[in-house]
């Protein structure tokens, strides 16, 4: 091969690559903008996405348009909104991830019972998934929602759905923690104090007064398969409380266990 055949080459892979990461950077960038959309807020403007992402507003117009083009963003008076390809993907979404209607009704009956929210959660790589949640009755109640991920390094679900990690994948999560390496040793003493109890406790290891129990919902090998929690503030969990929402969980877990439960985004860890 000639000299002028590898600066050819050499002119060609480059510039191959510079392409992929422009093109990696725009799919980062148009995820950010659709993020921006919530319950709460679902119309978003031009100067909320300039100012929530940095962009320049001729390369955020340009971005949105494309989300336009391609229906993931729709034209609002008020600004832009969800567009009808993402109702279609959340359509597709609900019907492989929903959970079954008898594993609601079991959630529902604890919540309105115990009065507090009551959360389905599953493992999934360093993460633990919110797959299904019925709120508290209460004004003042915790709230998450589904789909929403939180780190497998602290909470009482984690806990739960970390019995029978390997030393590996521990040593991985607590890497991924604030506290790093000191975080394994905790995670150790927690997951086996959960397995020995049969259910885990936390108190603000997230949010400031916000405690949670959880027990674990098993596969028919006996595998942890999903963790199930009632959480809420601090003050509404005294000791005796605990006991009791404990109790009243691992029935609730057993009828979902019996149920057959699984659910196509939980990883073994």
């Amino acid at each position: 091969m000639g000299r002028q055949q590898v600066d050819d080459e050499r002119t060609r892979t480059e510039g191959d690559g510079e392409q992929h990461t422009g093109g990696v950077r725009s799919v980062r960038r148009a995820f950010d903008i659709l993020t921006l959309l919530t319950e709460d807020r679902p119309v978003i403007t031009l100067r909320e996405i300039t100012g929530a992402t940095g962009l320049a507003k001729t390369t955020a117009l340009r971005l949105v348009q494309t989300l336009e083009e391609t229906g993931l963003l729709g034209s609002h008076p008020s600004g832009y909104t969800a567009g009808p390809a993402l109702w279609r993907w959340a359509y597709l979404a609900r019907g492989q991830w929903e959970v079954p209607q008898e594993t609601r009704k079991v959630m529902r009956d604890l919540a309105d019972r115990l009065g507090e929210t009551v959360n389905l959660f599953v493992a999934r790589g360093v993460h633990r998934i919110c797959v299904a949640h019925e709120e508290s009755p209460h004004p003042l109640r915790h709230v998450v929602d589904v789909g929403d991920e939180q780190p497998l390094w602290a909470g009482a679900s984690s806990k739960i759905l970390l019995r029978g990690a390997s030393e590996a994948f521990l040593r991985r999560v607590a890497l991924a923690s604030p506290q790093g390496e000191e975080q394994l040793d905790r995670l150790r003493s927690w997951v086996t104090e959960a397995a020995e109890r049969g259910y885990a406790v936390s108190s603000s290891e997230f949010d400031e007064g916000l405690t949670a129990v959880a027990v674990p919902v098993t596969g028919r090998t006996g595998k942890v398969v999903a963790s199930l929690s009632l959480s809420g503030p601090s003050h509404r969990f005294p000791y005796e409380a605990v006991e009791r929402f404990a109790t009243e969980l691992a029935a609730g877990a057993r009828l979902i266990s019996d149920q057959g439960f699984s659910h196509p985004l939980s990883s073994d860890v």
